[in-house]
């Protein structure tokens, strides 16, 4: 029977009071966690806990507990998210739980969202205990109704109360807020990445007044793009107008021009892969590319206009075979094979981790000194956090094939990881199950047989 809208909106209405406990029983649990792993370590020193190395890290304001390196590792993998993110908002708890009692209190009892709480904890970690003290005791009660722009005068007013020196550096250092950030880790199968920046106002005038004379010379000479298009196409010619220079560079100290610096045209660099090969002529696959060590796909006619833009050079790379597993004799790694796990893994291959693979340690699975090859296949990209958490056992992990992996965690939790991304198998006693050999850990849910 077809419900009314009145019924689908009662409906609504209980999931959404339904989410918000769920959110403040996470938001408790968070805080109780954190008292569960607290690093009695002031100095932030290494200390020795139950036979690995632990670090107490400081991930709120002044005055909240050290939590452990590794448990927050393991708890931001159980709450799916990267380090990075899981650091971020267990900080903004944690800054909730222990310096502003009395919105911590309000979000407990159902006054004040979690998301809301969170935000003016985001704002408040980097003042001192006082400062800290001044909001929560003038905003706590208000908190419901304020709008943000008073939720930032309380804070600068805290902050030039309490802390004079740090409001005079922040004045000072107002412009080192400014960035040019291009996200070319957020490139889409189109070919098109986004970019944000934040500009000192004169250059911003300087920027847009060259960016609209180019879009109109590109219109004069019979580009029939869209006015938005044309200002994008405009920054990419200033780009390449600039790498044909040679521009003089100056010794920092003496100011002295010591060379000329010439920039070089844009590079397309074509990495040619054995299955690649095997793939062409496939309507599977033969349209689709990957883009880089980031292994996301790309238009292969993206990968053409990017060959015929004037001034592009381009180089393709030997063939490289993703199932080459050669060992070499040597605990030192080649470059060769370095090169292969880079494109066959993009990322750091522990739950969750979105490091570069060429920004990793490549570890033996199997330690060399106890007969693990130095060959692609016993080699896994794993960031500097996530391999020292394996090297002291707080995580451990299988190969179950070149490509994904099997992690489990101190305490239990366990994750498969592969290309498709991390799919937890589930708390332990769950429906946690090790993905044998001969079995296709494919068949998970988010993990679609290739």
């Amino acid at each position: 029977m077809n419900r009314t809208t009145a019924q689908l909106l009662d409906d609504l209405a209980t999931d959404v009071a339904t989410r918000r406990r769920a959110e403040v029983e996470e938001f408790d649990h968070l805080i109780a966690w954190a008292d569960a792993n607290v690093v009695d370590d002031p100095a932030g020193a290494a200390t020795i806990r139950d036979s690995y190395v632990d670090t107490g890290i400081p991930i709120a304001g002044p005055g909240a507990p050290l939590v452990s390196e590794f448990a927050l590792g393991e708890l931001s993998a159980t709450l799916e998210r990267s380090l990075d993110s899981g650091r971020d908002y267990v900080g903004k708890v944690i800054e909730c739980g222990w310096r502003l009692p009395t919105i911590r209190d309000a979000v407990i009892a159902g006054k004040v969202p979690v998301w809301k709480a969170l935000r003016v904890a985001d704002l408040t970690r980097v003042l001192s205990a006082e400062a800290a003290t001044y909001v929560d005791r003038n905003l706590g009660f208000a908190l419901p109704g304020c709008t943000w722009a008073q939720v930032d005068r309380l804070v600068a007013e805290a902050v030039a109360r309490f802390d004079p020196d740090t409001a005079e550096e922040r004045r000072q250092d107002a412009a080192d807020r400014r960035h040019c950030t291009l996200h070319l880790d957020g490139a889409t199968l189109d070919g098109v990445v986004d970019q944000t920046a934040v500009l000192d106002t004169a250059d911003a005038l300087s920027l847009e007044e060259a960016v609209a004379r180019r879009a109109e010379e590109l219109r004069l000479s019979g580009c029939e793009e869209p006015l938005d298009v044309r200002r994008s196409m405009a920054m990419g010619e200033i780009a390449r107008g600039d790498l044909a220079l040679d521009l003089p560079v100056a010794d920092p100290r003496t100011g002295e021009v010591t060379k000329t610096l010439k920039g070089k045209r844009l590079e397309l660099v074509i990495h040619v892969t054995a299955t690649a090969l095997g793939a062409v002529g496939s309507s599977r696959s033969s349209n689709v590319g990957r883009l880089g060590t980031t292994n996301k796909p790309i238009l292969l006619e993206q990968v053409r206009r990017w060959a015929a833009t004037r001034g592009t050079q381009v180089l393709v790379r030997p063939v490289v075979d993703l199932n080459d597993h050669q060992p070499v004799d040597s605990y030192e790694i080649p470059d060769r094979h370095r090169r292969t796990v880079e494109l066959r893994d993009a990322t750091c291959r522990a739950p969750y981790c979105t490091r570069k693979a060429e920004a990793c340690d490549l570890d033996h699975a199997i330690p060399h000194d106890k007969g693990g090859p130095t060959c692609p296949s016993n080699l896994v990209p794993l960031c500097r956090r996530h391999h020292r958490a394996k090297t002291f056992d707080y995580w451990t992990y299988e190969v179950i094939r070149p490509g994904l992996y099997y992690w489990r965690s101190r305490n239990g939790r366990s994750f498969l990881v592969g290309d498709s991304g991390t799919h937890p198998l589930g708390p332990p006693g769950g429906h946690d199950r090790h993905p044998g050999h001969d079995e296709s850990p494919w068949a998970d849910p988010g993990f679609p047989e290739h």
